[in-house]
């Protein structure tokens, strides 16, 4: 039990949580919080006073230093601020750094390294197959023999709430002609993210066993989608400007030992795995995130996070198995969220079977692909278990603007 007022044990955002962010009051400068209900905890100031030589780690704007930092270090700062929200004793010291969150803006918690989008889910990856090729096998041949991804751009990683401007690009007509233009298709992707910390060498792969030490946390990640700028542009190398211009994350980063209570094995294998994957003996990487996407108000899909087939361990032993390096806040997605039932799918793709069944919204509204003005919520969280509390990841949000001329 913490000791703030109207925090207790089964509080989403209770001590079993304590994510990260990064905020800012008025025309302040962002400063590192950790939040406790509706309350943020300064970071810098809190170590200044009880843990100092960790106070430079945190002094803001970004994780990164923190990140930096072996695993150890994160979880010794974990346990100390677990200490100080249920310790009595250290109240007068901490309670008068806790601010509501309630007028803060957010920001970036981390500056984003490299950014790698997997694309994990089998009903996804088998969905979207049907739709691009129709007249081939849904998965591609190697997609049960690997975790497929593609290297996305960094620089355009913003933080929920941020405006995306609808993307411009070709496009092939259904008549064969080349079109230049904003994309008529945006779609959105409802993903889990995984932010680094610890680095590696250049030539050094990170073994299942070993992913707990470079993995500091999870976030909610969309991964806008331009669906008629992609299916042009992504043979034979894959998605480009069709994904490029934004990729929006959740402003808290939930540490990975929050979730020690929600891991899940994944589904069967059906595919004997090399051995750099085969992770039978390994603990289950799996996490039990429910997922949840609302469109202009409407809730349209509930996508189940333990159906993904790839694990997060896998897909960071993938990424690094030829020796590519992690650098502290790089950042890595599994792709779309998708479950067996049609109303599981992570994206409008899937849940408009191409366009062909358009999505029905409050009022009478129907989409297939975004409009301008269209606003996506994407919330997650780790539901409430015998012995369990809920776990919130919070929400990533936006709105989709004109495309700039």
């Amino acid at each position: 039990m913490s000791w703030v007022t109207g925090v207790d044990s089964g509080h989403p955002y209770g001590v079993h949580n304590l994510p990260y962010g990064a905020v800012s009051e008025g025309g302040g400068d962002p400063r590192l919080v950790v939040r406790v209900g509706d309350l943020g905890l300064d970071l810098a100031a809190a170590c200044e006073r009880l843990l100092p030589d960790l106070a430079p780690l945190v002094a803001g704007p970004v994780l990164n230093p923190l990140l930096a930092a072996p695993a150890p270090t994160w979880r010794r700062l974990r346990a100390a601020l677990v200490e100080w929200l249920t310790d009595e004793s250290v109240r007068p010291v901490v309670e008068p750094l806790l601010t509501p969150l309630a007028e803060a803006r957010t920001h970036l918690p981390f500056a984003v390294g490299d950014y790698v989008d997997f694309y994990a889910s089998e009903h996804h990856a088998s969905a979207v197959g049907r739709i691009f090729r129709p007249d081939s096998p849904p998965l591609p041949e190697n997609w049960k023999h690997l975790p497929i991804g593609y290297h996305g751009r960094s620089g355009t990683v913003v933080v929920s709430g941020t405006p995306v401007a609808r993307p411009s690009g070709q496009r092939r007509l259904s008549g064969g002609a080349i079109e230049v233009g904003p994309s008529r298709r945006l779609d959105i992707e409802a993903e889990v993210g995984f932010v680094l910390g610890a680095g590696t060498r250049l030539g050094e792969p990170v073994a299942l066993a070993d992913a707990a030490e470079h993995v500091f946390g999870v976030c909610l990640v969309n991964d806008w989608s331009a669906r008629d700028l992609q299916a042009w542009e992504y043979v034979p190398l894959g998605p480009f400007l069709g994904k490029s211009f934004a990729t929006s994350v959740s402003p808290w980063v939930v540490p990975l030992d929050a979730f020690d209570g929600a891991r899940t094995a994944p589904p069967p294998r059906d595919v004997a795995l090399a051995s750099y994957l085969d992770d039978a003996a390994q603990p289950p990487w799996g996490l039990d995130i429910a997922l949840e996407v609302e469109l202009n108000g409407t809730v349209v899909s509930r996508p189940p996070f333990p159906a993904m087939y790839w694990t997060a361990a896998q897909m960071l032993a993938h990424m690094t198995v030829n020796g590519a390096s992690i650098r502290p806040g790089d950042l890595f997605a599994s792709g779309t969220v998708s479950g067996p039932e049609p109303d599981q799918a992570g994206s409008l793709l899937e849940l408009s079977r191409g366009g062909r069944s358009p999505i029905e919204l409050a009022g009478g509204v129907t989409r297939s692909f975004l409009e301008d003005g269209d606003r996506v919520v994407i919330r997650g969280r780790v539901p409430a278990a015998p012995g369990r509390p809920e776990l919130a990841l919070g929400e990533v949000a936006g709105v989709v603007v004109a495309a700039l001329q």
